[in-house]
């Protein structure tokens, strides 16, 4: 399958680097480690390990420091597991993965000295086996299943019924593209788990959080992704001033798809490889709580999709793009009235393989 490698968030740790720009993802982090401590001391059945290293790997952990708070929590919530049974700890390994164009380097450098597990970086699609069979016993996933393995082929067909013309997403536009969109969510969905079930352990544990909207939206396709949605406009803006070709910006679709509780619960479901031990909605803090300020909000959305409009577009429109946007951003009621507009959830899932 293939994975948009030009998709990887920003590098290093400079002041447009992701490291410096996800403060949001890092609550979201948080806000899930009650949870998996919870659901570690419950659900780990630790006698069904073998004797040898707890593997875990965190699909999808781009370059900040995120990833590290996020396995930092799993490695003390198994430590706790195995003392409070008087087991003495096993040691442990923490695979990062991400794309191939990932900055591993700048999230290696991150590394704490000190660190109770052993670390290694394995590049690739999480859509693709990645692990030998049976080898891991804690998978965890952040913001990442968001991210489709393709823009959907039929909103770039100019002669059916889902072409896009004229927006880079599925909010505001036809059913048939916000269907285009849902169908390779379901599609990609079917082969992450289909490849994740191969190489969990036995009763290994699975933890997801990714970006979704509410089941009591009635048109989910109306009132999330307004970030992106806006960005199209940005984008449309520039093609008027003969910036960039209309044409070029009818080809640019923005891979990323936000499920719903029951959307996901249906595909997980239909797999039937996995037991559903948890789902819910976390109580994190919305983008106006940690981002109030205009420019924070708007470098947030220049260090997750910058690189994938850079490959699209060039470089030498990226200083001017992100100044309309936070410039619309201002004028927004995305920004102006959050409480009413920021409609999007992060829904956590811990599947256990059957």
């Amino acid at each position: 399958m293939t994975l948009l490698k030009s998709f990887a968030m920003n590098g290093g740790y400079g002041p447009l680097s992701y490291t410096q720009n996800s403060i949001y993802q890092r609550g979201i982090i948080e806000a899930a480690k009650v949870i998996i401590n919870e659901e570690i001391t419950i659900k780990l059945d630790i006698q069904k390990l073998s004797s040898g290293p707890f593997r875990i790997a965190d699909l999808g952990c781009s370059c900040g420091p995120n990833t590290i708070l996020a396995t930092q929590n799993i490695v003390e919530a198994v430590e706790r597991k195995f003392k409070t049974h008087g087991l003495i700890s096993p040691e442990f390994h923490v695979f990062f993965n991400d794309q191939i164009c990932n900055d591993f380097n700048s999230l290696f450098g991150l590394l704490p000295v000190g660190r109770k597990y052993y670390a290694a970086g394995v590049p690739g699609s999480f859509y693709d086996c990645l692990f030998p069979m049976a080898s891991l016993h804690f998978v965890f996933s952040s913001c990442a299943l968001s991210i489709l393995s393709e823009v959907p082929k039929r909103v770039v067909d100019k002669t059916g019924p889902a072409w896009n013309k004229g927006r880079i997403h599925y909010k505001g536009a036809p059913k048939e593209v916000f269907e285009a969109y849902s169908d390779q969510f379901a599609k990609d969905m079917e082969s992450f788990l289909k490849v994740r079930v191969t190489e969990l352990t036995p009763g290994g544990l699975m933890a997801l959080v990714t970006l979704a909207v509410p089941d009591v939206a009635s048109h989910p396709k109306d009132i999330i992704g307004s970030e992106i949605e806006l960005m199209g406009t940005c984008l449309m803006e520039m093609a008027k001033m003969e910036l960039v070709s209309e044409a070029k910006v009818d080809a640019f679709n923005a891979p990323l798809y936000y499920t719903s509780p029951k959307e996901l619960q249906q595909i997980i479901e239909g797999n039937g490889c996995f037991s559903i031990e948890r789902m819910d909605i976390l109580n994190n803090p919305k983008h106006h709580t940690v981002m109030p300020d205009l420019r924070q909000r708007m470098l947030y959305v220049r260090a997750v999709v910058e690189k994938l409009i850079e490959k699209h577009f060039g470089s030498e429109i990226l200083d001017h793009l992100f100044e309309i946007y936070e410039r619309k951003l201002s004028e927004s009621p995305l920004f102006l009235n959050p409480d009413i507009y920021d409609q999007n959830i992060a829904l956590f899932v811990l599947l256990k393989k059957k």
